[in-house]
């Protein structure tokens, strides 16, 4: 069991990379002052709705009901932000051994996933850390991860860890079916007809995350307030659950519970984006549990890095509104995002037309 001088939390979790993994397992009686939380970004019972929740949208038959399905996933686009699929044909065998291969990686030694630290991994496109940006944040948050951007499967063979390196490719590749045809729907919705899936789907990104049993979780948060920057996030959760989506136009709280074999879907900013406004991005978060380690693996479908994105001229024609959104290198509205702690849905005003 490795010793730990409380004084230097950062040292212990962050450069030695044990992560919050390494907290929990030392036997913690209380939450290191690093990790509590402002009462305001808190959840308590009088911020939850208990009696709501975000759609299930059974996508089996998709080709005889297609436009069933394609008009509930954009009124929940547009309604939610959020929603969850069922019957989408990706095999649990791929989704459960994703899950234990995400074990598998955080059981190894600190020493190992350390080689994948922003300081000692050989390229930016693995990352392995804790919370979301240490330096920039008041409190931590509870939460390790390994960040995946994929390239080419060559690449992911050379460089991803051999922990979880299969069942991650093969997870995104039986995913990449549903991705499109989500999007596929969700621009129809738009009267959008020549999709371009450089923009849309243009690069992809898979996390593996780890909330470790936190020792007072009522105080901690696994992640902070934030909407994705992504396209679309398809969401891997096991069975603990602990994300709670803000109900719109509201400042309440919706408890997403995990349904087994199911895949949670959220639209991204880049997608509130393109289609100016009439998807949305909503803020969601993880609260920290005292009881059990939790995971998910959410892979991030994003536009290429170098894409310009803005509202669609199609949207734009068809509805006659004026442009909320100004065009944005991608890459300069991701930088943006990770250069600050989690901020609600701060990132998109970068986008705006003042």
């Amino acid at each position: 069991m490795p010793t730990i001088d409380l004084s230097n939390i950062t040292d212990f979790v962050v450069n030695e990379g044990h992560g919050v993994k390494g907290l929990s397992e030392i036997g913690l009686q209380k939450l290191p002052k690093q990790y509590i939380q402002p009462i305001e970004e808190r959840i308590t019972t009088n911020t939850v709705i208990l009696d709501d929740q975000i759609p299930i949208i059974d996508i089996s038959n998709w080709d005889i009901h297609n436009k069933l399905v394609c008009e509930k996933i954009c009124n929940a686009a547009e309604k939610w932000g959020f929603f969850q699929i069922i019957n989408h044909d990706i095999s649990l065998e791929v989704l459960e051994s994703v899950k234990d291969a995400t074990y598998r990686f955080f059981k190894q030694p600190a020493v190992e996933k350390n080689k994948h630290s922003k300081e000692n991994s050989s390229t930016n496109n693995v990352r392995y850390g804790t919370s979301f940006t240490p330096k920039a944040e008041k409190a931590l948050e509870w939460k390790d991860y390994l960040s995946l951007f994929y390239v080419s499967d060559e690449e992911a063979a050379a460089l991803w860890p051999c922990a979880l390196r299969d069942e991650a490719l093969e997870f995104m590749r039986n995913s990449e079916i549903v991705m499109k045809k989500l999007l596929e729907a969700l621009m129809k919705g738009l009267h959008v007809k020549e999709i371009d899936d450089s923009v849309l789907m243009g690069s992809k990104r898979i996390n593996v995350n780890y909330y470790p049993k936190c020792p007072n979780p009522e105080l901690a948060v696994g992640v902070g307030r934030h909407s994705d920057v992504s396209t679309l996030t398809i969401l891997l959760q096991d069975n603990i659950g602990g994300l709670y989506v803000k109900k719109m136009d509201s400042d309440m709280w919706v408890h997403v519970p995990p349904i087994h074999g199911a895949l949670v879907i959220n639209i991204g900013d880049a997608l509130q984006i393109m289609s100016n406004g009439r998807y949305k991005s909503i803020e969601h978060r993880v609260m920290a549990n005292g009881n059990n380690n939790r995971i998910s693996v959410p892979i991030f479908v994003n536009p290429k890095p170098t894409d310009i994105i803005g509202p669609l001229k199609e949207v734009l024609l068809e509805s006659g509104e004026e442009p909320i959104y100004k065009q944005v290198l991608y890459s300069d509205y991701v930088k943006h995002f990770f250069r600050k702690a989690h901020d609600g849905k701060d990132t998109v005003d970068f986008a705006k037309i003042n």
